[in-house]
């Protein structure tokens, strides 16, 4: 776990020594920020203290926002021919991966503590549930670390980081809505298993304030079917 600590704070450090981390998080905060006070069915406009539109606009911002975040962490270290360098002072295929993974949550949660000002100034607007904005914020964190691990089997499977962002799009649009859209269309067992497949009605149940074990179970395993598939995808290099 030190040499998977090593890499993530490599990839931290890259991403602050450049303008890459300034970049995202402020853009991030922007779009949350303006859809949230600002635009369509702001906190002003619904006239309740609670942060609900935030966390419906933020799953949507990071769910753009972590394919860009996760294109370039293997597909660059392909194109550029770094992956071999790294891979041969003895460091797993595992620890590369998962420092990567730790990297990507971390510049998540980092972006989601910015937000943290958005929750003391509704609380001075009213009464808050605390509980259920600890649960938003969990549940956030908690689809954005699938989503991560989805976005690095992406990168993995091409050294073009365009390639992969398109690539960890079109996965993860399966598990924000269009599980969703099959649950609702169609009945009996095979609806069943597209609503327990969907990131979107975990995370609800989550956001509500119930952290239930189910939903952790979920999020946990697509990350560590989404890890797992990425490491063995690294380990087929040539």
């Amino acid at each position: 776990m030190n040499k998977a600590w090593i890499i993530a704070r490599r990839e931290l450090d890259a991403w602050f020594d450049s303008l890459v981390a300034y970049i995202i998080i402020v853009a991030f905060l922007a779009f949350s920020g303006i859809f949230t006070w600002i635009a369509g069915a702001d906190i002003f406009l619904r006239q309740q203290a609670d942060l609900s539109v935030f966390f419906g606009v933020a799953r949507w911002t990071l769910f753009f926002f972590i394919p860009a975040i996760t294109m370039r962490l293997i597909a660059e270290e392909k194109r550029a021919g770094t992956i071999e360098l790294v891979l041969t002072k003895n460091v797993t295929d595992r620890d590369f991966v998962l420092g990567k993974f730790v990297a990507s949550v971390l510049m998540v949660a980092i972006a989601l503590a910015c937000t943290l000002p958005y929750y003391a100034t509704v609380a001075m607007l009213g009464p808050v549930d605390h509980g259920a904005t600890l649960s938003g914020y969990v549940g956030l964190l908690l689809l954005s670390a699938a989503y991560i691990a989805i976005g690095l089997f992406a990168s993995s499977l091409s050294n073009n980081q365009i390639v992969a962002f398109l690539l960890a799009l079109f996965i993860s649009i399966f598990f924000q809505f269009l599980f969703d859209v099959f649950a609702d269309n169609t009945g009996g067992w095979l609806s069943r298993l597209f609503d327990m497949l969907s990131a979107m009605r975990h995370y609800d149940s989550i956001a509500r304030g119930v952290i239930d074990s189910k939903d952790l179970i979920y999020f946990l395993s697509v990350c560590f079917v989404g890890l797992a598939l990425t490491e063995w995808q690294v380990g087929k290099r040539e």
